[in-house]
């Protein structure tokens, strides 16, 4: 039996209650998928540092492009999310079952593209951010067999905002969690040729990554072909659709690309250091990324809170749940910096011990996840922005963020060498998240007033054309 109209099994809103036990609920679960994720890459990571640096060289040089991939997937999944749920908000299933349809045939196609235009310049793509020799054909191999998942990938990520807009929240962390516990399961035997595997080194790696997205695929397709039925063969309005859904996620993709961007341009510049400085860079940025996703967790958190209460004009829990997820962020950014910079070399240890690898991921660890709190304050404010349907302001912020990094980072490099790279990125995440903090706040107070300005004059409009009921 399908679930009722405008409302998923285990979906109680968001307009009354605890905000701050919202907001945790709705954060916990998606963080736990990111944590989930990330510790994946790290663990994939600990694996390949047994194989060789070279090895962590080349899916250093790899994540950029595979982080630009989840940008554009997450900015279409924005799109579809914030129409979604005022779809179906209003009750109407027929139209969020044809547009969830829509949205994933959309999905289908710019994975194909996107597949097709990596695979012909793959090669190229390494060879500007600075690979060479070795290291450039592993990453090609990694990322050759990588690009068969792209479509499972796609199609998993779109489905966590799909499914947190139409008010589940525990659903998402499992589908985000599936993948990376069968990748660490299966990756030993693929990678080092165990319980009658041939050893594939990098190759398994790529494998096991490929089938961890088949599992996800297949909980995603129970959720929303048997458990909810929201897949509808009605291609009726599907250009409507697809504009509809681009109208915000145009805009999100091109913010969530800004920094995979900024990412391959650091690893440009830190290719001058060495192979060891990247490989260090790649093993430090999937450390920190494992305590820095609570804080993006935290951010994803807004768009249905915000989303929901906007909408029903309920201002003062739209401001109580963005002050109180800035405060969480703040709190869990100190103790990500202190945690990282007392326990990074263990773990940076356990991947890879050359002294020189561990130098440059010490340095990054001591520098950069001071600023993982002002990052987690942008990330807030780009939700935010979303969920007022505003995405310009977040597409210009990260833009900022994007130039402004890279030019000092380039600069500092030329004078302090990587530690003046990592220094920069972290002054950058500083800067633009007190930036983006306080836009958003300027923002929200002026389009609050116009609304409120608005139903003042639909009543006075309502009584004038009744004065029956003066």
């Amino acid at each position: 039996m399908a679930a009722s109209p405008g409302r998923t099994r285990g979906n109680a809103g968001f307009l009354e209650g605890s905000v701050e036990s919202q907001v945790i609920r709705l954060s916990a679960t998606m963080i736990m998928g990111f944590i989930a994720m990330t510790t994946g890459n790290l663990i994939e990571a600990i694996y390949l540092g047994q194989v060789g640096e070279a090895e962590l060289a080349a899916i250093a040089f790899c994540f950029p492009v595979t982080m630009g991939m989840s940008g554009i997937t997450r900015g279409i999944g924005v799109g579809a999310a914030s129409l979604l749920a005022q779809v179906f908000g209003a009750g109407d299933r027929a139209a969020a079952a044809r547009i969830t349809s829509h949205c994933f045939m959309m999905v289908l196609i710019a994975s194909a593209a996107s597949g097709l235009l990596l695979y012909v310049s793959g090669r190229a793509i390494f060879e500007l951010l600075g690979a060479t020799g070795a290291v450039l054909d592993l990453a090609v191999t990694y990322f050759e067999i990588w690009l068969l998942a792209l479509p499972t990938f796609f199609i998993a990520l779109v489905s966590l905002g799909i499914i947190r807009a139409l008010g589940n929240v525990t659903y998402p962390g499992i589908i985000m969690s599936t993948g990376p516990v069968v990748q660490v399961i299966i990756g030993p035997a693929l990678i080092f040729g165990q319980l009658g595997f041939p050893e594939l080194g990098i190759r398994g790696a790529a494998w096991a990554y490929v089938i961890g997205t088949l599992c996800q695929l297949a909980i995603v397709f129970y959720w929303f072909v048997i458990r909810e039925r929201l897949i509808s063969p009605d291609l009726t309005n599907f250009l409507r659709s697809c504009r509809d859904i681009l109208q915000v996620g145009i805009p999100a993709v091109a913010t969530n690309l800004i920094q995979p961007l900024s990412g391959a341009a650091i690893t440009w510049m830190l290719a001058a250091h060495g192979v060891l400085v990247v490989a260090g860079f790649g093993v430090a940025s999937r450390v920190e990324s494992m305590l820095a996703m609570v804080v993006i967790g935290i951010g994803t958190s807004i768009v249905p809170m915000v989303g929901q209460n906007w909408g029903a004009g309920k201002f003062d829990r739209v401001h109580r749940a963005l002050q109180f997820c800035y405060q969480l962020a703040a709190a869990w950014g100190l103790i990500a910096a202190v945690s990282l910079a007392l326990g990074g070399e263990f773990l940076i240890g356990l991947i890879n011990d050359d002294p020189s690898l561990v130098t440059a991921a010490m340095m990054y660890l001591l520098i950069h996840p001071i600023s993982i709190a002002f990052m987690g304050w942008q990330q807030i404010a780009n939700h935010g922005f979303n969920a007022l349907r505003l995405p310009m302001p977040a597409l210009v912020l990260s833009l900022g963020r994007l130039i402004v990094t890279v030019l000092v980072a380039w600069i500092a490099g030329q004078f302090y060498g990587f530690v003046g790279i990592f220094a920069a990125t972290a002054a950058g995440n500083l800067i633009f998240g007190l930036v983006s903090w306080r836009w958003h706040e300027q923002v929200l107070a002026r389009e609050q007033a116009a609304r409120e300005a608005a139903g003042r004059q639909r009543n006075e409009d309502r009584q004038s054309q009744d004065p029956a009921q003066h």
